[in-house]
């Protein structure tokens, strides 16, 4: 019925070992005064994450060991379709997604599916060299040509997602390297959901340990090659999408 109200917005934060962050990214998230339900996965985290997001007033579900990103969020989408949300947000527990930016991220679902909070605009000056960077380009390329828009940052993980896509999502959202951004978003693109991008200003990690180091930048190229190529051969999404959604 139209006249029910709608649901707020859920903010999925995937989180391992990020005790030193996540509660003050959940009280950034939550004093933006937006109404957002904030839901961390804790992904087997051996720290003191779990106690201190539920502290900081959020929903937290334990998993009961590491799955990675791609398990974590289908746990949070799974949660989002039981509990009738029609809008979701991916931030990132370590500080570097600004709450500040993500009214400006949802704002893209109103012409398209999935929007993407892209870290190479206009705003802000966050930079990637090296491998990394080559990796970023020829990625974006590709998917901006199966998207038939333009798109420079599809690798980013700060993500809105609307009904259509969260379904699309729950019948396919890989765990494997890159799987949560390359091929999940792939997929979703080959299944029919439209996808845009914003800018926003990535932060400084506000602590704990980052993702990269060095090597790991030196062979990011040829991982994300291999993670692209994968998930061309995809094939749609076998369930029923239509714009009613959840």
């Amino acid at each position: 019925m139209s006249g029910l109200p709608t649901l707020p917005v859920l903010v999925i934060m995937p989180a391992w070992n990020e005790a030193a962050t996540v509660a003050n990214t959940i009280s950034e998230i939550l004093q933006a005064n937006n109404g957002y339900h904030v839901l961390v996965v804790n992904d087997g985290s051996t720290d003191s994450t779990s106690a201190r997001a539920r502290t900081a007033g959020a929903t937290v579900i334990d998993l009961p060991f590491n799955m990675g990103v791609g398990g974590a969020m289908r746990t949070g989408f799974k949660y989002a379709q039981r509990h009738g949300y029609s809008r979701v947000v991916q931030v990132d527990a370590d500080g570097q997604h600004n709450p500040k930016d993500i009214d400006a991220v949802l704002s893209g679902l109103e012409r398209a599916d999935i929007s993407i909070g892209a870290r190479f605009t206009e705003k802000g000056n966050y930079k990637v060299s090296g491998a990394r960077r080559l990796a970023m380009i020829f990625l974006a390329s590709v998917v901006s040509k199966l998207a038939r828009t333009r798109l420079s940052d599809v690798t980013s993980g700060f993500r809105a997602a609307n009904s259509k896509a969260i379904i699309q999502y729950l019948d396919h959202y890989p765990a494997e390297y890159l799987g949560d951004t390359i091929d999940s978003l792939v997929v979703a693109i080959k299944s029919g959901c439209r996808v845009t991008q914003v800018p926003v200003e990535m932060r400084v990690r506000q602590g704990g340990r980052p993702s990269h180091n060095p090597f790991q930048a030196s062979i990011y190229l040829l991982r994300s090659v291999f993670a692209l190529l994968f998930a061309l051969t995809r094939k749609r999404s076998s369930v029923q999408i239509s714009e009613g959604g959840l």
